[in-house]
């Protein structure tokens, strides 16, 4: 495992900390490792109107695109319970923005998962289906 993702778990966790989720109680925080080793973080964010709610995986994604970045090579998500795994939407994302990058999640015995996209969407529609 690259020696990074632990620092990129510790970013996400503390990404959490900014949480807004007043409905659900739920933090969330992520952290979006950039190929010149910079870090940007995202929590999620809640709104009273839920389809109005933004991911924490989306937020960090958007902060890095929205800061210049193009190549992100991992991307972290933390939640005190672990074993969360980005939802459907920010997997969409994920392979729009970001489809090479590692995908680091904090288990719920206290252990590192990797994966990759693929693992977690299978069969996926991109803009290669647009042809």
């Amino acid at each position: 495992m690259n020696p990074k993702y632990k620092e990129l778990l510790g970013a996400a966790k503390a990404a959490a900390q900014n949480s807004y989720s007043p409905y659900s109680h739920f933090a969330v925080g992520s952290a979006v490792l950039c190929s010149n080793g910079e870090i940007y973080l995202g929590a999620n964010i809640e709104n009273a109107s839920y389809s109005l709610t933004n991911c924490a995986e989306r937020s960090a994604l958007f902060n890095a695109l929205s800061n210049g970045q193009k190549e992100i090579s991992a991307i972290a998500v933390w939640t005190k319970r672990g074993g969360v795994f980005p939802c459907g939407a920010c997997r969409q994302v994920i392979l729009e923005l970001a489809p090479k990058s590692d995908i680091i999640i904090n288990d719920i015995n206290g252990k590192i998962l990797v994966l990759k996209l693929s693992d977690l969407l299978p069969f996926s529609f991109d803009k290669e289906n647009l042809k």
